[in-house]
């Protein structure tokens, strides 16, 4: 299944939310991204449907693997685009913004050239 943009941001922040807590539920997640509780509801739904994120019987949200991995990936490409950027001067605000942006659409190739010229500074 081809993940949208949307769907990736929903699995980066239930990845971001679960390192700071020990459960992460809707709510936190509408907090996180100011969204509405119907909103939050939708998405879930669809990446539960898609397997991957799941919701247990106290109603704690879980990645799956196939979840987990993706996140993973959206987050790194995210840190290592971000300090590639600050270091050619971009504001860090405005470097993380555009990262996270850019971490949906960039190539594998070019990110991998990103990596290894921000590994090398």
């Amino acid at each position: 299944m081809n993940l949208h943009e949307s769907g990736e941001m929903y699995l980066k922040v239930i990845y971001l939310l679960s390192k700071r807590k020990p459960h992460v539920r809707s709510m936190d997640i509408c907090d996180y991204m100011s969204f509405s509780k119907p909103s939050v509801s939708r998405g879930l739904s669809r990446l539960k449907a898609d397997h991957y994120a799941t919701v247990d019987e106290n109603n704690f949200i879980h990645l799956t693997e196939s979840g987990l991995k993706i996140a993973e990936k959206l987050v790194e490409r995210s840190n290592y685009i971000t300090a590639f950027l600050t270091s050619i001067g971009v504001d860090p605000e405005v470097a993380e913004a555009d990262a996270c942006k850019i971490e949906h659409d960039i190539s594998d190739e070019t990110f991998a050239a990103i990596k290894k010229l921000t590994e090398k500074k």
